[in-house]
């Protein structure tokens, strides 16, 4: 066969491959859509589904990607047509839908929650990094990770308000002098990383006094790559991972020892130790419900992902607005003081009773949601519901992937009130909205939601509220040092303030000089 191609001559030869290759496209269009029928629905709006106009919308996406642009590239997918649902394929079987309507991504979620999950081939993606951690698994797996995890979080213990304390006096130690510029993003990723540390092994990484520990940069490194591995998936086997196996390497290498010391212990030991409400940690919790060491360690990587960098780009952003919008920082310090003072370490009740710090949370959480894009495959044929009232549902067929994004559905001005003395711009930072307006159901979602809304999420708002607490008290302005306007949103795994943080901050004079 081979022989009689080439006897053809070239210019042949090139016609005839590119008309098989026209011919399988189309056919598998023809048989797609043939399933698409069957099932009721219809498509979303097509973008691609052939390589000729799939490759370049790839490009396109790593080229956003590689230069902190993939929120505007998320945006720029919709038309006045399809303003909220696309669909692409690369070669014509699985289609990735792209949504930003709240009522596909409750349907994923929620309505449908059993017919999307994680699916094979993000296990397999992102196997490396997390195995079956609870982020990495669907079915009885998830359900058991998460049935582990949740009372781990669920209460208020002694000990979480020590670990704050602790790290965000060290971060307070790391702050220059009065008026002087520093990147508080950079240290708010090293106290949160400390704070993690601590809270799952009951040692940190001291990530604050050694600012280039390889833990620390490996971490850093692998989420890049992994971010890049999800978005380019249909090319992930071009994808150079040399840095990315060696951070894993470097993870694993310092998790370990706890991991064999913990299993080490005797079971009554370790069963005193985990119910202690000052001396547990998340370790010994998991190292009572299973002895196999990988799954201890796919439990405290998920756990570290998602307690680390979601609390400190949190802060990094709060912080940001804050220093353009400086009489919503006096308002917040005045109910700061009113409730614990200039020194006094708050409370779980102190930090509950404060409406104004809650709002303010809740405002940056609605401009910066932590996930800002987030991907479900479905598990079995099924759909998402119609593009406009009246018309057919938009199948999803097993196998397929829906890409939803929080923030870029966040930030649709259509879903808000009009603008009016009560109600800022929406794309503006204005905690005092929230005085009056609470957001529609799913139409706000700092925390996913859903049977898989984040089960650490009280533990996250304490930890922020916490070091802005602390902050406040100490300091009674900030001013940004550098183009407040330049900023760009860095989004690998967690959105991240592009151009870090630099502020300085004004230590508040008390005593008999203020």
């Amino acid at each position: 066969m081979p022989s009689a191609l080439l006897s053809l001559g070239p210019f042949y030869t090139i016609v005839l491959v590119f008309s098989c290759a026209a011919f399988y496209f189309a056919a598998r269009r023809v048989y797609i859509d043939y399933k698409i029928r069957k099932t009721g629905g219809v498509r979303a709006r097509v973008i691609a589904t052939n390589p000729l106009w799939g490759l370049p919308f790839f490009v396109k996406a790593g080229y956003f990607q590689s230069n902190n642009r993939f929120l505007e590239f998320f945006q720029s997918l919709y038309a006045p047509e399809s303003p909220n649902c696309v669909e692409i394929s690369l070669t014509g079987a699985s289609r990735w839908l792209i949504t930003q309507e709240p009522e596909h991504i409750k349907t994923v979620l929620t309505t449908k929650f059993k017919e999307y999950g994680k699916g094979p081939a993000f296990h397999e993606s992102w196997g490396p990094f997390l195995g079956d951690g609870i982020f990495n698994v669907d079915g009885q797996l998830w359900s058991d990770s998460r049935a582990l995890l949740r009372p781990i979080f669920v209460r208020e213990r002694v000990r979480d308000i020590e670990i704050f304390d602790k790290w965000t006096n060290a971060l307070i130690s790391k702050l220059p002098s009065s008026g002087q510029t520093v990147d508080v993003s950079a240290l708010f990723y090293r106290m949160t990383l400390d704070v993690t540390t601590d809270f799952l092994l009951g040692h940190g990484v001291n990530s604050l006094e050694n600012p280039t520990h390889e833990f620390a940069q490996a971490f850093h490194e692998v989420q890049k790559v992994q971010m890049i591995l999800t978005i380019m998936a249909p090319f992930k086997h071009f994808i150079p991972k040399h840095s990315y196996f060696s951070g894993i390497r470097v993870l694993n290498r310092f998790i370990d020892p706890f991991v064999a010391r913990t299993l080490a212990l005797d079971p009554e030991e370790l069963d005193k130790l985990s119910k202690s409400d000052r001396d547990s940690t998340l370790l010994h919790n998991i190292a009572r419900y299973t002895r196999d060491p990988k799954m201890i360690r796919d439990h405290l990587m998920s756990v570290l992902l998602a307690g680390r960098d979601t609390t400190a780009a949190t802060l990094s952003w709060a912080i940001y607005e804050l220093a353009n919008y400086p009489a919503v920082y006096g308002k917040l310090r005045n109910e700061v003081l009113a409730t614990v003072g200039t020194s006094r370490a708050p409370t779980y009740d102190d930090l509950k009773s404060m409406t104004y710090l809650t709002h303010t949370m809740h405002e940056v959480l609605r401009l910066y949601p932590a996930v800002p894009f987030n991907i479900r495959a479905a598990l079995q044929d099924t759909s998402l519901p119609p593009a406009e009232p009246g018309q057919p549902p938009i199948a999803v067929l097993k196998g397929d992937a829906v890409i939803y994004s929080a923030i870029a559905m966040q930030r649709r001005p259509e879903l808000y009130p009009e603008i009016s003395d009560k109600f800022a711009n929406p794309a503006t930072f204005s905690p005092d909205r929230w005085n009056h307006w609470t957001p529609k159901p799913w139409q706000y979602l700092p925390f996913n939601g859903g049977p898989r809304i984040c089960v650490g999420q009280n533990f996250a708002m304490t930890e922020m509220a916490f070091t802005l607490v602390r902050l406040l008290q100490k300091y009674d302005r900030l001013e940004y040092r550098g183009d407040w306007k330049a900023q760009i949103y860095k989004a690998e795994i967690i959105g991240a303030p592009g151009h870090g943080v630099p502020v300085a901050l004004f230590e508040a004079a008390y005593g008999d000089d203020a």
